[in-house]
């Protein structure tokens, strides 16, 4: 048992998933702070303050806490800001580098030999079957 569980840890996908792990909670941690100190500013400056949370709010049968769809519509409008920082700051500009990455390797690659001994050949058989050679 003790033999199959190091096999398991030693292996890449493990380890790979780990890091990949961390490194995703480290990435998310940016994405909220670029969310929270660059976007919402912004938009608190254009439109006011981007919090929903009193909106759709009242009392039911004298509770002690308020029902308030506000707060989900807070963090849906969050989730999709997030969203689409991650998209603009991450993913297109990923997808330039992996295009132009893919232009520069796209040149076109020498016919492998026996392709190029085949073209040969065929290219001597047609010029000695033609009349007149």
């Amino acid at each position: 048992m003790l033999q199959g569980f190091k096999e398991f840890i030693s292996r890449g996908n493990a380890v790979e998933m780990a890091v990949g792990i961390v490194i995703g909670a480290a990435f998310g941690n940016v994405i909220t702070q670029l969310v929270d100190r660059v976007v919402n500013p912004l938009i608190a400056a254009l439109f006011g303050k981007p919090n929903f949370d009193n909106v759709l709010s009242f009392t039911f049968n004298g509770a002690e806490e308020p029902i308030a769809f506000g707060y989900v519509l807070t963090a849906l409008i969050n989730f999709l800001l997030v969203a689409l920082a991650l998209y603009v700051f991450v993913v297109v500009p990923m997808n330039r580098l992996a295009a132009l990455r893919h232009t520069k390797d796209a040149e076109p690659e020498a016919p492998a030999d026996d392709v190029r001994l085949l073209t040969e050949i065929r290219d001597l058989l047609k010029s000695s079957s033609q009349p007149g050679r």
